[in-house]
């Protein structure tokens, strides 16, 4: 090993705080693989830290590289970031020193990255002299800008009954084929926020492109980046898609853009690093999931959010998976409780042609009480009494065992309920302004003095 290698060794450590003296540090050593498991490899003989890059080289055969995910006394656990095809006992680790790096710019509006940064839209590799880590870097919450104004996303439910706060991050809550991915694309359109990143992590490589071609369209692509790792994605280039996606987010967040990070979705996010976990002989816990996710999941939340005073924002929704329309599942269950809101869709609305199928009953925005009007809050206030007192009542009103009369706020419901479901319902391609929104609301209930848009 060169000096200048061995030199580079003990630099990082010292940028890691290890209080080691320098002449006991001991530079990088070859290893090899001894044991294969599932997609996790076994290795001997090598020294690294959890979360260092490696390569693993076997005659004959392309490299590999691998990260370091986990030890057992002088055994290192690895997770191939690509096909393991072709390993074979014996085959060489080699420790990297070096810290992967993605580049990041404006130049990397309209493109598509997979998890490491590499192109997959048929492009040359963006090359920039400002670069990010998958880990990014934490904020002091005592330096983060409160969330006290709105953004639009373009959706009329949301912008009047859910608004959104800048800097919010919301869940998507939704079962497979209710639209989220569609309502996703609206809001990429037509959202005011200044850049958009998507992140889609553990999808079917065939809607990678539908979403991008039809979904996001030219509108939105211009000035989106999309980080794609679907689901044939070794769990590694899963996590680090995701992760790579809020480094760009921050990266733009930090020169003062406000962001709109679109995921999808959270779920393939848990279920990788549950796959990754189980591979290193860490214990389930809920429902099959080990603690480790419950703690990967509001280290990667917690990324989103509002920069410090005067600077950008990370205005974040993810969609959560509910499988079999299961709510209480334990992501679903751990990522209410991490986020600022969340926003359901029913099976029942979509398989009735209703668009978004958003269930006003079943959403909420828990900042939207502080960045609206009174007035506005009222509206919305009185349209969910409404539409909540209609639908606890509709089995009896659909088989005629209500009569008109007998309640009146209930008379008043069924009334409105006509133009109530119109207005949940809006088209792909035409865009709803929060303003517009907000005075269409008071127009459903008949309020003549409509109220402004936001604090």
């Amino acid at each position: 090993m060169t000096n200048a290698v061995a030199a580079r060794w003990v630099d990082r450590l010292q940028q890691r705080r290890e209080k080691i003296p320098t002449d006991k540090i001991v530079p990088p050593v070859e290893g090899r693989i001894t044991r294969m498991v599932g997609l996790t490899l076994e290795a001997i003989g090598c020294q690294a830290a959890v979360g260092d890059r490696c390569r693993v080289q076997t005659p004959g055969r392309p490299p590999i590289d691998a990260e370091v995910v986990g030890f057992d006394g002088e055994k290192l656990f690895l997770m191939p970031s690509s096909n393991v095809h072709g390993i074979m006992p014996n085959a060489r680790v080699i420790p990297l020193d070096d810290v992967e790096m993605v580049s990041v710019g404006d130049g990397l509006l309209g493109r598509v990255i997979d998890g490491q940064g590499r192109p997959l839209d048929g492009l040359e590799q963006y090359k920039s002299s400002n670069t990010v880590t998958m880990n990014g870097h934490p904020i002091n919450p005592m330096s983060r800008a409160p969330i006290d104004s709105t953004i639009d996303v373009g959706v009329r439910a949301i912008n009047s009954l859910f608004t959104v706060g800048r800097g919010q991050r919301m869940g998507l809550f939704a079962g497979p084929g209710v639209g989220k991915s569609t309502l996703l694309g609206m809001m990429a359109r037509y959202t005011a926020a200044d850049v958009v990143v998507v992140g889609l992590i553990g999808e079917r490589g065939r809607e990678v492109k539908e979403f991008i071609e039809h979904i996001l369209g030219e509108q939105g692509r211009s000035r989106s980046v999309v980080v794609a790792a679907p689901a044939d994605a070794p769990p590694l280039m899963r996590l680090h898609g995701a992760q790579l996606a809020n480094s760009i987010a921050e990266y733009y967040r930090d020169q003062g853009k406000d962001v709109l990070l679109l995921m999808d979705s959270l779920t393939r996010y848990a279920q990788a690093q549950r796959e990754i976990a189980l591979s290193t002989g860490e214990l389930p816990a809920t429902r099959g999931y080990p603690p480790s996710v419950f703690a990967k999941l509001p280290a990667l939340v917690e990324r989103a959010g509002n920069g410090p005073e005067n600077g950008g924002s990370i205005t974040a929704f993810y969609t959560v998976l509910t499988e079999g329309e299961d709510t209480s599942d334990p992501v679903a269950e751990a990522a209410r409780a991490i986020l600022d809101g969340h926003l359901v869709l029913s099976r029942e609305l979509a398989e009735a042609g209703h668009f978004p199928a958003i269930d006003p009953e079943a959403s909420i925005s828990r900042v939207m009480t502080q960045i609206t009007t009174p007035e506005h809050r009222r509206s919305a206030s009185i349209f969910r009494k409404f539409y909540s007192r209609y639908q606890q009542s509709r089995d009896l009103i659909s088989v005629g065992a209500y009569q008109q009369g007998r309640d009146p706020e209930l008379d008043q419901a069924i009334a409105l309920q006509p133009r109530l479901a119109e207005f949940l319902q809006q088209q792909e391609h035409s865009p709803v302004t929060l303003d517009q929104a907000v005075m269409a609301l008071d127009g459903v209930l008949g309020i003549q003095n409509a109220s402004a848009s936001a604090a």
